[in-house]
């Protein structure tokens, strides 16, 4: 029976995919983001451990919450590192007609192979995934958060290849992520799709930077400001951000 790395749970989320969520935070990520607020997801070990019916059976409870569009996301943490895991949740999950969805960096995506041949099993039993594209620019996405990008813009485009709808997420860190000519590029590239319901643009905040110092871990934005509400439409403005029939535009 295989057991869950989790983090914690979110009953009532209503940020991390359509109507009220149950957000399950796996434990465990690859990536290094600057900006990271969860950095106590970093590890690999968890002291819960959890079967997909156990969980399962916890967000039955609140079932009556979700309303039509409400159901349970996975997050991490990076969920794709427990591929085995989410797939077997998912696939329980769809038998009692929960709607399910997939919070990811993407990073762990290999695009042939035994890893690939279960992302597509997966895939069966996912109804949606919200994507984060860090950084276009392949040497400021490495940069930014220790890993190259390639194998995740690899992943957007095989989701939009296979028609499975993705919401892109991006976070705005100034004198990073917000340089107008990037996110260009960003939005050239999210044009290609035709998968993408929603672009948001998320404004980088340091409400998780007592999570490094707890950790022992010098805080790398030291001094970064989160960004202004102009800068924030500026962005929305390039990324056509928001739900394309709210922008009467065929997709992001």
């Amino acid at each position: 029976m295989i057991r869950g790395r989790i983090h914690s749970i979110e009953t009532f989320g209503s940020v991390d995919g359509p109507g009220v969520r149950f957000v399950i935070f796996l434990q465990g990520c690859a990536m290094r983001c600057r900006f990271c607020h969860n950095a106590d997801t970093w590890k690999l070990q968890s002291d819960d451990m959890r079967t997909a019916d156990e969980l399962i059976e916890q967000a039955l409870r609140y079932r009556p919450y979700w309303g039509d569009e409400g159901g349970i996301t996975v997050s991490g943490g990076e969920p794709l590192l427990q591929i085995d895991f989410v797939t077997e949740l998912f696939r329980k999950a769809k038998e009692k007609g929960i709607h399910t969805t997939i919070d990811t960096a993407g990073q762990p995506f290999r695009s042939e192979g035994e890893w690939f041949e279960k992302f597509r099993n997966l895939m069966r039993y996912t109804d949606l995934l919200l994507v984060d594209i860090k950084e276009m620019d392949p040497a400021k996405h490495l940069k930014l958060t220790g890993m190259p990008n390639d194998n995740i813009l690899s992943m957007i485009r095989y989701l939009n290849e296979i028609g499975k709808p993705v919401w892109i997420r991006q976070v705005l860190v100034p004198g990073w992520t917000d340089d107008p000519e990037d996110l260009k590029k960003e939005r050239a590239f999210l044009n290609g799709l035709s998968n993408v319901q929603k672009v948001e643009v998320l404004p980088y905040h340091t409400m998780g930077a007592w999570k490094w110092k707890m950790l022992g871990i010098p805080y790398p934005l030291e001094g970064v400001k989160s960004p202004t509400e102009q800068q924030v439409r500026e962005a929305e403005k390039i990324l056509g951000a928001g739900a394309p029939e709210a922008s009467g535009e065929k997709s992001a």
